[in-house]
C-alpha cells in the first residue's frame, strides 16, 4: 500500500531574499582608487584597478578585481558574497594573487541599509604566523559610488583603519 506524502519535501533551491537583493546594487563594472598604510610609520601607497562584478543566480555575487596592489605590483583579487536565511548573516570569501590565505567573511547590513560591515580572521601585519581579526566595510554613497575601508583589530582592543578603496561605477 502506496503512502502519500502530506509534508513538503526539503529543497535545495531558494528564492532571493530582499539581503540577496541589497547585493545586486554591486553587479556591475567599477574602477577604483585605493590607499593604503604602508606600516605604522610608513608612507601611504595609491593605487588604481578595476572590479566586474556579476551575479550568480540572484543569491551571489562574484567580484573580480585587477589592478596594483602595494608592494605586490599586478594583482587579481575574487571576492563572493551571499546572504544564509539560517544564520541571518552575510558570508562570502576573499582571494588575492598575492597570497595564499582564503578570507572567509561573516557580517551584516546596518539598519540604513547603506553598510555591509564583513568579518575576517587573517595573517597578522605585525607578527609572523600571528593571526588578527578584520573587518571590511562596503559602504554606499550612491548607487554608482561606494567605498571600502580595511581596519585591522590592534593588540590594543581598538580598530586600526589600513585601507580606503574609492569605487565608481562605470557608465
Amino acid at each position: 500500500m502506496e503512502t502519500t506524502k502530506t509534508q513538503q519535501e526539503p529543497t535545495m533551491v531558494s528564492e532571493p531574499q530582499k539581503e540577496h537583493h541589497w547585493l545586486q546594487k554591486l553587479v556591475g563594472e567599477w574602477t577604483y582608487e585605493t590607499e593604503c598604510k604602508t606600516g605604522p610609520d610608513g608612507p601611504i601607497a595609491k593605487s588604481t584597478g578595476t572590479e566586474s562584478v556579476r551575479s550568480i543566480g540572484g543569491l551571489w555575487i562574484l567580484a573580480e578585481g585587477q589592478g596594483e596592489m602595494p608592494g605586490c605590483g599586478l594583482a587579481t583579487t575574487m571576492m563572493t558574497l551571499g546572504y544564509d536565511p539560517q544564520t541571518q548573516r552575510y558570508v562570502g570569501t576573499w582571494l588575492g594573487s598575492m597570497m595564499t590565505h582564503l578570507w572567509i567573511y561573516d557580517g551584516e547590513l546596518d539598519s540604513n541599509e547603506r553598510v555591509l560591515t564583513l568579518n575576517a580572521e587573517g595573517p597578522s601585519m605585525t607578527g609572523e604566523g600571528q593571526t588578527a581579526k578584520y573587518k571590511d566595510v562596503i559602504e554606499f554613497k550612491s548607487s554608482d559610488r561606494r567605498v571600502l575601508t580595511s581596519h585591522m583589530l590592534g593588540d590594543d582592543g581598538q580598530w586600526h583603519h589600513f585601507m580606503t578603496a574609492n569605487y565608481q561605477r562605470q557608465q
